[in-house]
């Protein structure tokens, strides 16, 4: 984990619930996550388990039925749940913390040209001080992502999935934010612009100097760009390690299962599922949440663990490891 002075993003007991008609929907239950400067972590799990209410939490895009959104999340130093939503749309939204969305073609307006997309955010929030400021701005944004230049000048339904997709990851950095948030950037391509679009963000990063969070369900791809991996499952953090030791010996049982069920190139092993349905997140199950799934079951599982931390400096949330 980051010491205090390399840390850019620090997040304490933060939850997001939703009023649903059914009763209070935990999406995000009491999450902490660590991030240091210029570094990425893959938040990954199944369907359903928060990690997209994770990212709207974070950049405070919340839908009107919020029954409870509280926690501290401090960036660079500085807690931003305290601001208000003015001042967090002034100064933090897009300016400090990018944002590419899980569906590109819904971010960009289809009756407006890109470059029109771009300019708007660069000139309202005086990061260019006119419209040629703005187009040389996006030019290297366009360069950046490795989409011509001529392009801006085109409505969104004239380029291809992974063209959109490189836009949309171009309008997140034209800020030169501090972070950027992507959920499911991969989702919808096919495996050649998987490919590509991942290997642009290695590009990025090493270029930049920007910290990600990506958000996905896709472990394999993800490797591609992790320097952490973080393990979500019904609305709780489960794990938290270094990229490195999570893909080759993950701690928690859910998280061995998650990378049991992932092909490899070099094993040739039988793949194996996780039987069972995520607890539902209105009624979540007392204890471990992954109890009523785990092969590992004992008794004191009927008791909620806390994060605990592994000799290594990896932490997980189960009682194997107290």
């Amino acid at each position: 984990m980051a010491t205090d002075h390399e840390r850019l993003l620090e997040v304490r007991d933060l939850r997001l619930y939703y009023r649903t008609t059914k009763g209070v929907l935990q999406a995000v239950d009491r999450v902490d996550l660590d991030l240091p400067r210029n570094r990425s972590v893959v938040v990954v799990g199944e369907s359903g388990c928060g990690k997209s209410s994770l990212s709207k939490a974070l950049l405070r895009l919340l839908p009107r039925n919020i029954d409870a959104y509280d926690g501290v999340v401090r960036l660079g130093g500085e807690d931003i749940m305290r601001f208000s939503d003015e001042r967090f749309r002034k100064e933090v939204r897009w300016i400090r913390l990018g944002f590419v969305p899980q569906a590109a073609m819904n971010t960009l307006n289809p009756v407006i040209k890109i470059g029109e997309q771009i300019y708007e955010p660069l000139i309202l929030h005086r990061r260019a001080r006119n419209k040629a400021e703005a187009d040389d701005k996006a030019r290297e944004g366009f360069k950046m992502v490795g989409l011509p230049a001529d392009f801006l000048d085109r409505y969104p339904f004239e380029l291809s999935g992974g063209m959109r997709q490189r836009a949309a990851i171009a309008m997140a950095l034209v800020m030169e934010p501090d972070l950027v948030l992507l959920d499911e950037p991969t989702s919808a391509l096919d495996v050649l612009t998987q490919a590509n679009v991942m290997n642009l963000l290695k590009r990025v990063k090493s270029e930049v100097k920007t910290s990600f969070i990506l958000i996905t369900h896709d472990i394999a791809t993800s490797s591609e760009i992790a320097d952490d991996a973080a393990v979500m499952y019904a609305g709780e953090m489960v794990e938290w390690s270094d990229a490195g030791r999570f893909y080759l010996e993950p701690l928690h049982p859910y998280s061995q299962m998650l990378m049991a069920s992932v092909p490899t190139l070099h094993e040739d092993r039988e793949l194996s599922f996780i039987p069972g349905q995520p607890p539902s997140l209105i009624n979540p199950p007392t204890g471990c949440r992954f109890k009523d799934r785990c092969p590992m079951r004992f008794e004191k599982c009927d008791e909620a663990p806390p994060m605990f931390d592994t000799d290594d400096g990896r932490k997980v949330r189960c009682w194997l490891h107290e």
